[in-house]
C-alpha cells in the first residue's frame, strides 16, 4: 500500500516567532560560547546603608543651598559686580521717567547718575541691604537696544499697563526675547492705583489673566509709591537667578565708561579703553574682543583700576583733627583711577590671536595631475566590461541586430513605421487640459471686489510704492507656484538642455545614492576653517582642556535650526539678504535654506516655508552652540521684522545642501508600457545627453529614455508600467549649492517702530 504524501495545496503555518525579548537559552545557542569583554578598570560600587544614604542626600541639599546662597551675596555685593537691571516698558501708557525716578530712592542709598546715548542709567548703592544695582532702561521700538542689553542684563524688569498690560509693540518685544532667551525677570505694574477703589479688584484680576498667557505662574508687584518701590528692590535682590547656557559659558562686559584716544598719524584709528564689569568667564588678553555691531578687535591690556562705586567708600580720618571724617566719594574714585591703575595683563604678539577671519586660498593648492595612459585604458575596460547587457535573442540573430531588440520584448504595434509622425498633423489634447487649468487657476487666485466710491481716499494712492508692490507680487507668484510645482522649470528652448543643466546630475536615489562632500568645492571654501571633529573641539574649549590648533576669528560655514515667526507672512526667498541675531554677535549675511532631515544629503528650499522647522546654512565666524538665533529682514523704510527664531545646530562646512530641478514632458502616445514623450526637450542632442537619467511619473511610474525620435526633442521611453493619458513624465537633476560669502558685521540701526491696531508696522516719531 503506498504512502499518503502531501499535495501541493497542503497548509503551510508560520513559524512561530519569539519577538524581541529572547529568553536565556536561546541568547546562549546563538553566543555558541563567546564571552563579553571586560573592562579593563571597574568602578567598585559600595552600597551604602540608609541611614548613610540619607546624611549623603542632606550633604548634597545644604551643598546646593550654600551655592544659590553664595551666588547671591556675590551678586551685586561688594565682592561682586553690581546687580544690572533692565528696565522694559511694554505699553505707550507706562511713563519711564516717573518710574525711574521712583527707584532712585535716595533715602535708600546713594544714586549715581549717568547717562549713555539714548538709554538712561544710574547706580544706585544700598549699604542697608548690601547690595547694589545698575539699572538701565530701553523702549521695545528700540527692539535691537533691547536685545542687545538683554544679553549682558542680570534682570529684566517689564513694567505692565494696569489695563491692557502690554500693547502690540510690547507683545512683539517679548516674542523676540523668549526667542533669544530671557534671564530672570521680575513683573511690576505702573498705575493701578490711580484707578478707583472698586475698578483695581477688577483690573488685577484681568491683568492676572493676561500675564498667566506669556508667563504663567508669576505674579507682579505694584510700583505707584516710594514703599512700593522698597519692596521691589528686595524683591530684584533675593531672586533666584537663572542662567543663560550661551552666555555663562563666555566672557561679557557692559561699558560704564568709553575713551577713544586717537593715534598720531590717523585721527580715525587709535586706542579704544572701555571700564566695566566682566560677568561669565574670565578674559585672556591674547584673546580677541567682540564689539557688537561693530566687529573683532585685538586687545592691548587689561588694567584693574579701583571700583568707581564701591558699596561702603572708604573712610579717612586726617591726623590733624581725628574727630574729622572724610568720604570718598564714586567722583573722586573715578579721578583717582589712574593713580592707582594696576595692569593685569599685557598682549603678548606671540601668542596674540591674528584679525584674520578668512584663509588665504593658494591657487596651487587644488592642482590636479592628469590621468595616466594606464588609468584611461582601465577606465575603458570597465566600462566596456559594465556595459554588457545579457538579451534573450532569436537563435541566429546577429550582435548587429541583438542591439536593436528592446528589453522586455517588443508590444504589437510598436514599429519604427508606425512611430513616424507629423507634429502639425496630431493635436494633443493635453494641451487644450493645461489651457483649462491654467484658466481655473487664474480664477481662483484673482477676485473682484465692489467697492463704493465714500471709501475710495485720492491721499492713499499717493503713499503706496507701485515698484515695490510689483516685486511683492511678483514674489507671492514665485512662492505659490513653488507650492504646486515643486522644483518644475521650464526647458529653454533658446540654450541646449545640456549647457543650461550642465552643472546638474541625475540620482538613483537621494537618499542612497553617493555624494562626495569634497567634490568641485568653490573658491570661497578655501577662505573657511574646518575641524577635524567639532563636537571634541567644542568640548575642549569649554573645558578649557586644551587651546584650539587654529588661531584668529574663524570663518566657517553654520548650520543653524529655525521656524518661521507666526507673525510674518511675506516671503521670504533663499539668498535674501538678511540680519542675524546669533549669540552675542548681530551680522549680515545671505543664507540658503534647507531641509532639516538626518540624511547626508538635504534638499534646498527656495523659499522660507511656514509649516516645518528649516536649516539656515551661511558663511560667519565660528560660534560654538548653544546659542539663539533671530533672523531679522530690512524693509526699505528701514524697519526690522522678525522673520524666523531657532538655535545654532553645528559648524560644518560638509553638510551638502542639494538643488533639485524638475524637467517636465507630456506623453504623446503610449502603447502600453511603452510612451512617446515630448515637451520635455526641443533637440535630439539633448535627449541622447539626459538617456542614463532615470524618469520618474506624478502617478508613481518609473522608466527611462529608449531613444530619440526625430529632431524635436521628441523621445521614445520605457515605464513599468502602463502609463495616463494625463499623468506627466519627469526628470529630477541635482546640483550641490553654497551660501554666497556676504558677512557683513556692520548692521545699520533700525527705525524705531509700532504696531497699529491694524497689525501693520508704522514708523515711531519723536523715540526719547
Amino acid at each position: 500500500m503506498a504512502a499518503h504524501r502531501p499535495g501541493p495545496l497542503k497548509q503551510q503555518n508560520k513559524a512561530h516567532k519569539g519577538g524581541r525579548h529572547r529568553g536565556r537559552g536561546s541568547a546562549q545557542r546563538d553566543g555558541k560560547g563567546r564571552l563579553a569583554l571586560k573592562t579593563l578598570s571597574k568602578k567598585v560600587r559600595k552600597e551604602l546603608s540608609r541611614v548613610d544614604q540619607r546624611h549623603r542626600a542632606s550633604q548634597l541639599r545644604k551643598q546646593k543651598k550654600e551655592a544659590v546662597l553664595a551666588e547671591k551675596r556675590q551678586l551685586g555685593g561688594k565682592d561682586g559686580p553690581p546687580h544690572q537691571v533692565l528696565v522694559v516698558p511694554l505699553h505707550s501708557r507706562i511713563s519711564l521717567p516717573e518710574a525711574m525716578q521712583l527707584l532712585q530712592d535716595r533715602d535708600t542709598g546713594t544714586v549715581h547718575l549717568n547717562e549713555l546715548g539714548n538709554t538712561q542709567s544710574f547706580m544706585l548703592l544700598c549699604p542697608r541691604l548690601k547690595h547694589r544695582w545698575f539699572f538701565t532702561s530701553a523702549r521695545p521700538g528700540d527692539l535691537h537696544t533691547v536685545l542687545d542689553m538683554a544679553k549682558v542684563a542680570d534682570t529684566i524688569l517689564f513694567l505692565l499697563d494696569p489695563l491692557e498690560g502690554w500693547d502690540s509693540t510690547g507683545d512683539y518685544c517679548l516674542s523676540c526675547l523668549f526667542a533669544q532667551g530671557l534671564p530672570t525677570y521680575t513683573l511690576a505694574v505702573q498705575g493701578i492705583s490711580g484707578l478707583p477703589l472698586k475698578k483695581q479688584i477688577d483690573a488685577r484680576k484681568k491683568l492676572s489673566k493676561a500675564v498667566e498667557k506669556r508667563f504663567p505662574h508669576d505674579k507682579f508687584l505694584l510700583l505707584d509709591t516710594q514703599q512700593e518701590a522698597g519692596m521691589l528692590l528686595r524683591q530684584l535682590a533675593n531672586q533666584k537667578q537663572q542662567h543663560l547656557a550661551f552666555r555663562d559659558r563666555r566672557a561679557y562686559l557692559f561699558a560704564h565708561a568709553v575713551d577713544f584716544v586717537p593715534s598720531e598719524e590717523n585721527n580715525l584709528v587709535g586706542t579704544l579703553k572701555i571700564s566695566g564689569y566682566v560677568r561669565g568667564q574670565t578674559v585672556n588678553v591674547n584673546r580677541l574682543l567682540h564689539i557688537v555691531g561693530h566687529g573683532d578687535f585685538q586687545m592691548k591690556q587689561i588694567d584693574a583700576p579701583g571700583d568707581p562705586f564701591p558699596l561702603n567708600p572708604r573712610r579717612i580720618k586726617p591726623q590733624k583733627d581725628p574727630d574729622m571724617v572724610m568720604e570718598i566719594c564714586a567722583t573722586d574714585t573715578v579721578d583717582d583711577m589712574e593713580e592707582g591703575l594696576k595692569v593685569l595683563m599685557r598682549a603678548d604678539p606671540d601668542r596674540q590671536e591674528s584679525l584674520q577671519a578668512e584663509v588665504i586660498p593658494d591657487p596651487m593648492e587644488g592642482e590636479q595631475t592628469w590621468p595616466t595612459e594606464e588609468e584611461l585604458s582601465e577606465a575603458k575596460d570597465f566600462l566596456k566590461e559594465s556595459s554588457k547587457v545579457v538579451k534573450k535573442v532569436p537563435k541566429g540573430t546577429s550582435s548587429y541586430q541583438a542591439e536593436w531588440i528592446l528589453d522586455g520584448g517588443s508590444q504589437s504595434g510598436g514599429e519604427g513605421d508606425e512611430y513616424e509622425y507629423d507634429d502639425m498633423e496630431h493635436e494633443d489634447f493635453m494641451e487644450e487640459e493645461s489651457q483649462d487649468e491654467s484658466s481655473e487657476e487664474e480664477e481662483e487666485e484673482y477676485e473682484t471686489m465692489t467697492v463704493g466710491e465714500s471709501v475710495h481716499d485720492d491721499l492713499y494712492d499717493e503713499k503706496v510704492d507701485e515698484e515695490a508692490e510689483a516685486k511683492m507680487l511678483e514674489k507671492y507668484k514665485q512662492e505659490r507656484l513653488e507650492e504646486m510645482f515643486p522644483d518644475e522649470v521650464d526647458t529653454p528652448r533658446d540654450v541646449a538642455a545640456r549647457i543650461r543643466f550642465q552643472k546638474y546630475r541625475g540620482l538613483k536615489s537621494f537618499r542612497t545614492s553617493p555624494w562626495d562632500p569634497k567634490e568641485n568645492l568653490p573658491q570661497d571654501y578655501a577662505r573657511i576653517f574646518q575641524f577635524q571633529n567639532f563636537t571634541n573641539t567644542r568640548k575642549s574649549i569649554f573645558k578649557e582642556i586644551e587651546e584650539k590648533e587654529v588661531e584668529g576669528a574663524e570663518m566657517s560655514v553654520l548650520n543653524m535650526v529655525v521656524r518661521r515667526d507666526p507673525g510674518n507672512t511675506e516671503p521670504v526667498k533663499a539668498k535674501e539678504e538678511l540680519i542675524f541675531h546669533c549669540g552675542f554677535r548681530r551680522f549680515r549675511a545671505s543664507p540658503l535654506f534647507s531641509q532639516h532631515t538626518a540624511a547626508d544629503k538635504h534638499k534646498l528650499q527656495r523659499f522660507l516655508t511656514a509649516d516645518m522647522a528649516l536649516v539656515v546654512t551661511v558663511y560667519a565666524p565660528i560660534t560654538f552652540p548653544p546659542a539663539s538665533v533671530l533672523l531679522f529682514k530690512q524693509k526699505s523704510n528701514g524697519m526690522h521684522s522678525l522673520i524666523a527664531t531657532g538655535h545654532l545646530m553645528s559648524v560644518d562646512p560638509d553638510r551638502m545642501v542639494i538643488k533639485r530641478v524638475v524637467l517636465s514632458g507630456h506623453p504623446f502616445k503610449i502603447f502600453t508600457k511603452m510612451a512617446v514623450v515630448r515637451y520635455m526637450f526641443f533637440n535630439r542632442e539633448d535627449v541622447l545627453w539626459f538617456k542614463p537619467v532615470e524618469l520618474r511619473t506624478k502617478w508613481g511610474r518609473r522608466g527611462h529614455i529608449k531613444e530619440p525620435l526625430g529632431t524635436h526633442g521628441h523621445m521614445k521611453c520605457s515605464f513599468d508600467g502602463k502609463l495616463k493619458s494625463q499623468d506627466t513624465v519627469l526628470m529630477n537633476l541635482y546640483k550641490r549649492v553654497f551660501p554666497k560669502w556676504t558677512y557683513d558685521p556692520y548692521v545699520p540701526e533700525p527705525v524705531p517702530w509700532v504696531k497699529s491696531e491694524s497689525s501693520s508696522i508704522v514708523p515711531q516719531e519723536g523715540m526719547e
